[in-house]
């Protein structure tokens, strides 16, 4: 209700018990269970009351009003979202419900060899970039790799040159 977790619910409950004493305990939570109930009846009362004179000024009414002048059905954009799907589902392949082509075999195989060439370039472009993201992981690798290790023969040449 407060935001309070277990673990601050605990740590209250373990002050309360060292404050008030193991006694009195039982009675301050009975009061504070109270207390709670009154706030909750309080503001249901409260909500309650202002529904009642929303609905006596007539704001539930207003609210329907411009809710059903700006519905999509009112607008008629219930027939443009039909008629988006209906295009969207269109393929120029088949015709309707028939299955027949709706264009001449000629145009038929030129709109499939269009598709199929899209397609193409799709994949091609997936893979440039699958290509580029490999590059780039690769030189994150190499660029993590440590530099070259000194092994300690070399190690005591150096010190002893110097």
């Amino acid at each position: 209700m407060f935001g309070l977790g277990w673990g601050e619910m605990i740590v209250v409950g373990v002050v309360a018990l060292i404050v008030v004493g193991p006694k009195d305990l039982p009675q301050m939570f009975r009061t504070l269970g109270r207390f709670s109930g009154k706030a909750k009846g309080m503001a249901r009362e409260f909500t309650s009351a202002m529904n009642q004179a929303a609905n006596s000024t007539g704001v539930g009414d207003v609210a329907r009003d411009f809710q059903d002048m700006t519905s999509k059905k009112a607008l008629g954009l219930d027939k443009l979202d039909q008629a988006s799907r209906a295009f969207e589902a269109w393929d120029p392949l088949k015709d309707g419900d028939e299955g027949e082509p709706s264009l001449s075999p000629e145009r038929s195989d030129a709109a499939a060899k269009i598709h199929a060439a899209t397609k193409i370039k799709e994949a091609e472009k997936r893979a440039e970039a699958a290509r580029a993201a490999l590059a780039e992981a690769e030189a994150e690798v190499a660029a993590a790799k440590p530099a070259t290790t000194v092994t300690p023969s070399a190690q005591s040449k150096s010190e002893g040159d110097a």
